[in-house]
């Protein structure tokens, strides 16, 4: 059976929505810079060739409809007999589009795919359901089976009150991620992994006048605009609780809403070899698993467990484990329950410092993950992600 291996993988900065750097950068457009980024890198490598473009992006509205997938291909000067197509699992999508790739090339349907992943907030793509679309035995109403469409920072108070989850453990792993994220970007740690981006200039709406409109220069983008020097535990206690009164979710030790985007070439290692490339890494295994929706911080657990058995390794034969920091009060109890040591995970920072543009998540775990074990000499990495709508993913990488 073939082997499926990542031949190389590259995100842009990841900037703040709304108001951050990659504001003025049209969805698609954002989409197609890691895919040319990865021609340009790779000249050895017959893009034509490829056998699908597996695009994760969380919503498909505006900017980011019409099959992203296919749109930012083209953008990106793919030849247009290459196929492509947008997935959705909510924050796992590009980590999805990879484990897609890798099953194609263990079945034998193809041997070169490129799965990515997009999402960019500050266009207006997260649209909201309208409340006649909810199903009412999935709404939280009495009488319902879930809650289905629970707000994730709900989600988040439900895990830290069900684990025991204080504010003062939320907010120390805040911290430690932010002061993970500046260290690795001020390093120039993460210059390894990003590709600038240049947002064309633009005409916005003014920040002191809404009803007028400024002129905004082109700008070349560099770096993540997430990680904050000086974030300590009194900066941190000082927040107020976001999503109830009485919470201990703040805006602090939870990630903000972004905007971003990813690409990982994923080949068969025998077009690898043919092609004289020396991939980073092999992908060992995968999983998915599935858990009560108000819970879905906890999805990792049973989706690393899985993964785990699976491969017959324990969690200390694992050098870097990364997952999504959605909100400190489910990475917590996902630290303690699988037993991880704390330097193993997430070492240069996670979505609470660097941002969770939630389809290009997966992809940008992935690129962090195999330049992490780069730069540490390690073998084995783990990337997992809970998932809204209760569910969690994980892969297990080799890095070569």
């Amino acid at each position: 059976m073939p082997e499926a291996v990542i031949v190389d993988a590259v995100r842009t900065p990841i900037g703040r929505a709304v108001k951050g750097s990659l504001r003025g950068m049209r969805a698609d457009e954002l989409a197609a810079v890691p895919l040319r980024e990865l021609v340009t890198r790779n000249p050895d490598v017959d893009f034509a060739q490829t056998a699908d473009v597996i695009m994760g992006a969380a919503y498909g509205s505006g900017e980011q409809g019409a099959n992203i997938g296919r749109t930012a291909s083209l953008l990106a000067g793919l030849d247009h007999h290459v196929p492509a197509c947008t997935v959705n699992r909510f924050c796992a999508s590009s980590l999805m589009a990879i484990r897609m790739a890798a099953h194609a090339i263990r079945a034998g349907e193809g041997e070169q795919y490129v799965a990515a992943g997009v999402e960019a907030v500050s266009r207006g793509v997260v649209t909201p359901l309208a409340p006649e679309t909810l199903n009412p035995r999935l709404d939280g109403s009495e009488g319902s089976l879930y809650d289905v469409y629970i707000p994730m920072g709900m989600t988040a108070e439900n895990v830290a009150e069900r684990c025991g989850v204080s504010r003062e453990a939320q907010d120390e792993w805040a911290v430690i991620s932010q002061e993970r994220a500046v260290a690795a970007r001020d390093s120039g740690h993460f210059d390894a992994e990003i590709v600038p981006v240049t947002v064309p200039a633009h005409r916005e709406r003014s920040g002191e006048d809404p009803t007028q409109e400024v002129e905004v220069p082109e700008a070349v983008v560099t770096r993540d605009d997430g990680p904050r020097p000086g974030t300590t535990m009194d900066v941190l206690g000082r927040l107020r609780p976001a999503f109830r009164p009485d919470g201990t979710v703040t805006a602090g030790n939870a990630c903000p809403l972004n905007d971003g985007a990813a690409a990982v070439l994923v080949m068969s290692d025998a077009r690898a070899e043919q092609l004289g490339l020396q991939p980073l890494a092999r992908i060992v295994a995968s999983t998915v698993a599935a858990i009560r929706p108000e819970i879905m911080g906890l999805g990792p657990i049973p989706a690393i467990r899985a993964l785990l058995e699976q491969v017959r390794l324990t969690i200390e034969d694992i050098d870097i484990i990364e997952i999504n920091e959605a909100f400190a009060a489910q990475i917590v109890p996902c630290r303690d329950q699988l037993g991880i040591e704390t330097e193993q995970l997430n070492p240069f920072g996670g979505a609470i410092a660097l941002g969770h543009p939630f389809g290009m998540t997966g992809a940008r775990i992935m690129t962090t993950l195999l330049n992490g074990l780069r730069a540490t000499g390690g073998r084995y990495g783990i990337e997992s992600m809970c998932v809204a709508g209760g569910q969690g993913q994980a892969m297990l990488v080799e890095y070569l």
